[in-house]
């Protein structure tokens, strides 16, 4: 299989550093470029990869690679749509960072120009590639627990905010400034806008979408920022699972420009843990369990190292074979976008104190 010539626009985003190596290392790939938001960002990739040309626009970018088969958008949600449109008039195909958009018309528009143009355009979550996840959907399958009754999920992080500052900022994060709720002083656009993943895995675990959703925030730990970062959901799912999801930025973190060890004030700076309750069973699972731990530098603490499997090679191996053998991804634009109309939920419930029937 000829190898598919990738590039990267903005750099911005926080999975961003994390594609470096699979773009280098996997022989199905051919790294043409990049194009950078900014000078710090910048900077920052030249720093950290060699070889690659670097460009201070996109269109700079795409004037000079007529080549570029397909692009990650590794920008901040606010620009996912100008950019798709930069990538459809020239039939470049699209893999879209986590949140495409939370504007339902922007998400219409995005779908329409993905199908005008036949373009292959893949939602970037990489959970869906995670063995433990694969794992918990095959015990699932066999129905050894049973009908499942109830789904319980963290996704709780650090907050990136100090790294990445337009996830501070709601017009870029959730794309316009909306108040959280009256006299509160807080905007949308928070964690709940990091952390999209398991109102995925619950519609991919079950098979079923989002019948009714309750949403409370709580009151911020980082107090200088504008946005949530603690929340809880509940619900229940169509085929009557109820559910309870907890999307926060409740570990807290050094205030580092560029994350590293130490950036955890835990020792964990990610926690993705399921429990699925079946009328046989239940399942209980740890996402991203398998790790080491050391105590010492760079803040004579625990800090963790990540052993587990690198979901990004899945994400990335699915990508090509979607745009060499004209396949729908997994986690194609239409599907994800009613993960992304539960989450406009979870912030309307917040509004109003109310449930939300979709």
């Amino acid at each position: 299989m000829k190898p598919l010539k990738i590039a990267m626009m903005s750099m911005t985003h926080g999975h961003t550093r994390k594609y470096y190596q699979t773009l280098m290392e996997n022989p199905k790939l051919d790294w043409v470029a990049v194009s950078t938001a900014n000078d710090e960002v910048k900077e920052i990739f030249l720093k950290s990869v060699k070889g690659i040309p670097c460009y201070d626009s996109e269109l700079e970018m795409l004037n000079a690679h007529p080549e570029i088969e397909a692009v990650v958008l590794a920008s901040e949600n606010s620009e996912h749509l100008r950019q798709m449109k930069l990538c459809a008039e020239r039939g470049i195909h699209i893999l879209s960072m986590k949140i495409p958009t939370f504007d339902m018309n922007e998400y219409n528009e995005m779908i329409k120009i993905v199908d005008e143009n036949n373009l292959v355009c893949q939602v970037e979550l990489e959970m869906h590639y995670n063995p433990v996840i694969a794992r918990l959907k095959e015990i699932v399958k066999t129905g050894d627990i049973g009908q499942i009754k109830s789904f319980n999920a963290t996704n709780i992080t650090l907050s990136p905010v100090w790294a990445f500052p337009w996830q501070g900022v709601p017009e870029k994060s959730y794309g316009k400034r909306v108040p959280i709720r009256e006299n509160d002083g807080r905007f949308r656009g928070g964690a709940l806008c990091d952390h999209p993943h398991i109102f995925d895995m619950i519609r991919h675990v079950t098979g079923s979408e989002f019948e009714s959703i309750y949403a409370e925030v709580a009151p911020n730990i980082r107090p200088d920022i504008e946005e949530e970062d603690m929340l809880s959901v509940i619900g229940r799912m169509k085929d009557g699972t109820v559910f309870s999801l907890d999307p926060s930025w409740s570990k807290m973190e050094e205030r580092l420009k560029v994350p590293g060890p130490g950036w955890e004030v835990f020792p964990k700076r990610m926690e993705v843990n399921i429990t699925i309750n079946g009328e046989n069973g239940t399942i209980m699972a740890d996402c991203f369990g398998p790790n080491v731990y050391h105590n010492g530098c760079p803040n004579d603490r625990y800090t963790v190292q990540y052993t587990y499997f690198d979901e990004w090679i899945g994400l990335i191996d699915e990508f090509v074979d979607n745009i060499r053998n004209h396949k729908t991804p997994l986690i194609n634009l239409k599907w994800h976008r009613k993960s992304i109309e539960a989450m406009n939920a979870v912030y309307e419930s917040i509004r109003t104190g109310k449930v939300i029937r979709l």
